[in-house]
């Protein structure tokens, strides 16, 4: 049980950072947007560049207000180019860290954020891909992983988070297949990324952020796999199971 004092700390800073979300973004980032909506050509480059610089400020303002936290990215990440990046999900903060990391990038979200007001019209203009779900047209989504090939070509990056949803226990779940495809699909080399502590930062289950935090936010570089996907014995499914057993090895989660 945290004290009252600490607790307010929690919900100040927490507050702060809810500010930046909303205001920072119609104040100062709003404009922005609408002008690079102007022009087509090179529309979407420029949506992530700012989705980058956004987040980027957010997590300054996070070390700002919450001087005990460091966040260190494993510089072979901030290097990664022409790739299918494939993370575990421990926060709703894993999103937003590999935007912040990755000036260009791209991801497949779930379906129904496509329908929130702004925020959906914001993913939409980025390129990024929705799940196949209600509401949207299958051939939507397959035309949006078709144009993946030459987007990574550009030295884009797509990542994915292939459990689907955060595990709260730190245990890498079922993996889907959706991401593996979309690397079949590309021929693309595929880079499996690990990060740690974020949800020690935003606890599942909780609103407020934790600014007793005493752990670093750490994103690395696992491996990097380059398949035969020409290879007569290729599979998806032993793709999956190759990059689960290497997120089970760096959790410490081997069965």
């Amino acid at each position: 049980m945290k004290n009252p004092v600490r607790k307010s700390i929690d919900l100040l800073v927490t507050t702060i950072l809810w500010v930046y979300f909303i205001f920072g973004f119609l104040v100062f980032f709003l404009p922005f947007y609408l002008a690079a909506y102007v022009r087509k050509e090179g529309r979407e480059l420029r949506y992530q560049h700012l989705h980058h610089l956004f987040f980027r400020g957010f997590f300054g303002l996070t070390r700002f207000l919450i001087p005990s936290l460091t966040i260190e990215v494993d510089p072979q990440v901030r290097d990664i180019r022409s790739a299918i990046l494939v993370c575990n999900h421990i926060s709703y903060l894993d999103p937003l860290l590999m935007i912040a990391a990755f000036k260009k990038q791209k991801t497949i979200v779930k379906s129904t954020f496509f329908s929130v007001p702004v925020f959906g019209w914001l993913m939409k203009h980025s390129g990024y891909v929705p799940a196949v779900g209600k509401g949207v047209s299958p051939w939507e989504v397959l035309h949006r992983i078709m144009q993946l090939g030459d987007y990574l070509t550009t030295g884009g990056n797509v990542f994915v988070f292939p459990e689907g949803t955060r595990s709260r226990t730190g245990e890498i779940g079922t993996l889907a297949r959706g991401a593996f495809e979309v690397a079949l699909r590309s021929r693309a080399t595929i880079k499996v990324l690990l990060v740690e502590n974020s949800n020690d930062l935003f606890r599942p289950g909780t609103f407020l952020f934790n600014t007793a935090i005493d752990r670093p936010i750490r994103l690395k570089l696992v491996e990097t796999l380059n398949p035969d996907y020409e290879d007569e014995g290729f599979s998806v499914e032993a793709l999956m199971e190759t990059v689960k057993e290497l997120l089970d090895r760096e959790t410490g989660c081997v069965k």
